[in-house]
C-alpha cells in the first residue's frame, strides 16, 4: 500500500516496518545526533523509573527477569527488547503483552511526522515509535534493552534511573573496538552521574570502572557490592544492605543465569525506595520467567536445544551448559551466523562437543552462506570422522535432516544468529508444534 492510499496515519504496521528499512542507506549507523533531533520534537519525558540494560550477552535474560519480578510485584511494566524472533511486536510489551499492530502503527506515524526528512535507521525509527507508545500508556516502570554498545546507541537518549551492564566481551568489533577495554568504555556510557550503575561482570574492564567513577555514578560491582551463593536446591543473594535467601533457581536454564539474576537483584535493591519488591515477588518472578531461544530445550526426544549464541563468549557458555545436560551418544549442530562475526571463535568452544555439523543459509545480505560456514569449519578442522559439514538452504531444513538421522538418545543444538533460531521456531509454529 502506498502512502497516498489512505494518508500516513492510517497505514498498517507492515507499511511502517517496510518504510523504516529504507530511511537510511546503512542498516547500522552509530551516533545520536539524528535520532536526538527527531526525539526533541516528540514528547518522550517519563515520570516513572527507567532501567536500561546493556552488555555483550545476558541482556535479554536480565530484561526478562526484571519484567517477571516487577509484574509479580504488581507493577505496570513496559519492556523494549531487540531483536525479535518471530514478530516485531515482541520488541514492545506492556504488562507482559505485546503491543498491537494498531498501537505501534499509530505511534510510528507520529515519528514520521516529526522526522522532517532526517534519515533514521530501522532500529532508531521503531524505537522512537515504541517510546511514544510507552509515554502514552503511562507505566509504573520502563525497561529498555540497549541494541548495540551503549554510548552511541539510540536507547542512550533516555536517562536511565538505573543502568545494568551484564557482561563485557568482544562482539561488533568493527563498531565498538576489538578489546574488552574499548567495548567496556562504550557500554559504560549508559551510566548516569549520581544514579545506580550495576555491573554483573565478575571481571569488569578497568575502562568501565574508571568511567563510572569519574562520572560520579553509584557503581555497584559484582563481588564487591553484591554476590550470591547456592547449593543444589536453592540460592541466596546479598547486596549492600539487603539479603534475599531461600530462592529457587531461575526458570531460565544455564549456569550464567545466576550472574544475570544477581544484577537484577542489585538493581532492585538500588531502586527499592521507588519500586519496593517483596521476597515473594522475587521468588515468583524467577520461577515463572520465560525467554525463547536462550538455552531453550524443546520437549520430547531427541533433545533439541535452541540458543542464540552468536559470539565466542556466548558460545563458551553454551558449551558449559551442554556439558551440564549429561551424556548423549551424539550431538548434532545446526549453525547459521552473520559473515561479520568471529566464526572461528564461535565454533572453537564447541569443537569437542559437536559430532556432526549442519550449516545453513540465512535470509540477510550480511549473513554468511552455508558454503562459507562449511569452508570456515573445514579450515578449523571441524568435521573429522563424521564427514564434512553439510549445507542447507535454511535452518529448519537442516533440523529436519538431523531429526530424520539421529537416534532417540542423541541431541541437536540449533545455535548462532537470532535468525537461525527464529526460522526453527517459526517452522514449529507453522506445523502446530509451538503455541
Amino acid at each position: 500500500m502506498s502512502a497516498a492510499a489512505g494518508g500516513p496515519g492510517q497505514q498498517p504496521l507492515a507499511y511502517w516496518l517496510d518504510r523504516a528499512l529504507g530511511l537510511h542507506p546503512s542498516g547500522i549507523a552509530m551516533g545520536l545526533e539524528r535520532v536526538r533531533e527527531v526525539a526533541s520534537r516528540l514528547d518522550l519525558a517519563f515520570d516513572c523509573p527507567v532501567i536500561t540494560v546493556g552488555g555483550t550477552n545476558g541482556k535479554g535474560s536480565t530484561c526478562a527477569m526484571l519484567e517477571s519480578i516487577l509484574l509479580a510485584a504488581g507493577y505496570r511494566v513496559a519492556l523494549h527488547t531487540s531483536p525479535h524472533l518471530l514478530v516485531f511486536n515482541e520488541r514492545a510489551r506492556l504488562d507482559g503483552e505485546q503491543a498491537s499492530d494498531e498501537a505501534l502503527a499509530t505511534h510510528m506515524a507520529e515519528v514520521e511526522a516529526a522526522r522532517l526528512g532526517v534519515a533514521l535507521t530501522f532500529f532508531e525509527f521503531t524505537l522512537l515509535g515504541i517510546l511514544r507508545w510507552f509515554r502514552r500508556m503511562g507505566p509504573d516502570v520502563i525497561i529498555l534493552e540497549v541494541g548495540m554498545g551503549g554510548r552511541l546507541d539510540a536507547v542512550n537518549l533516555v536517562d536511565a534511573d538505573c543502568a545494568i551492564v551484564t557482561c563485557v566481551d568482544i562482539d561488533h568489533a568493527d563498531y565498538l573496538g576489538g578489546t574488552r577495554e574499548a567495548i567496556g568504555w562504550e557500554k559504560a556510557h549508559i551510566y548516569r552521574a549520581g544514579r545506580p550503575a550495576i555491573c554483573a561482570d565478575p571481571v569488569p574492564p578497568s575502562s568501565l570502572v574508571e568511567y563510572a567513577t569519574t562520572l560520579g555514578a553509584d557503581l555497584r560491582l559484582f563481588g564487591r557490592d553484591f554476590n550470591y551463593a547456592g547449593d543444589r536446591q536453592q540460592w541466596s543473594w546479598g547486596g549492600r544492605s539487603q539479603r534475599r535467601s531461600g530462592m529457587a533457581y531461575p526458570a531460565l536454564r544455564g549456569a550464567n543465569q545466576l550472574l544475570n539474576a544477581s544484577g537484577v537483584l542489585a538493581a532492585l535493591e538500588a531502586l527499592r525506595d521507588r519500586l519496593p519488591v517483596s521476597q515473594q515477588a522475587v521468588r515468583q518472578g524467577l520461577a515463572t520467567v520465560e525467554l525463547p531461544g536462550r538455552f531453550q530445550v524443546l520437549p520430547g526426544r531427541p533433545a533439541v536445544v535452541l540458543d542464540v549464541a552468536h559470539n565466542p563468549h556466548a558460545a563458551a557458555h553454551l558449551g558449559e551448559n551442554l556439558d551440564n545436560m549429561g551424556f548423549f551418544p551424539e550431538t548434532w549442530a545446526v549453525f547459521g551466523a552473520m559473515r561479520d562475526k568471529d566464526i572461528a571463535g564461535i565454533v572453537e568452544p564447541l569443537r569437542a562437543r559437536i559430532d556432526r555439523w549442519l550449516v545453513c543459509d540465512l535470509p540477510l545480505p550480511r549473513a554468511a552462506s552455508g558454503s562459507e560456514l562449511a569452508a570456515a569449519l573445514t579450515a578449523a578442522g571441524m568435521g573429522g570422522e563424521a564427514g564434512a559439514p553439510m549445507v542447507f538452504d535454511r535452518p529448519r531444513a537442516a533440523l529436519a535432516h538431523a531429526l530424520a538421522q539421529v537416534q532417540e538418545g542423541d541431541r541437536i543444538v540449533v545455535f548462532g544468529s537470532f535468525l537461525t533460531v527464529a526460522d526453527v521456531l517459526a517452522g514449529r509454529r507453522a506445523s502446530g508444534g509451538l503455541s
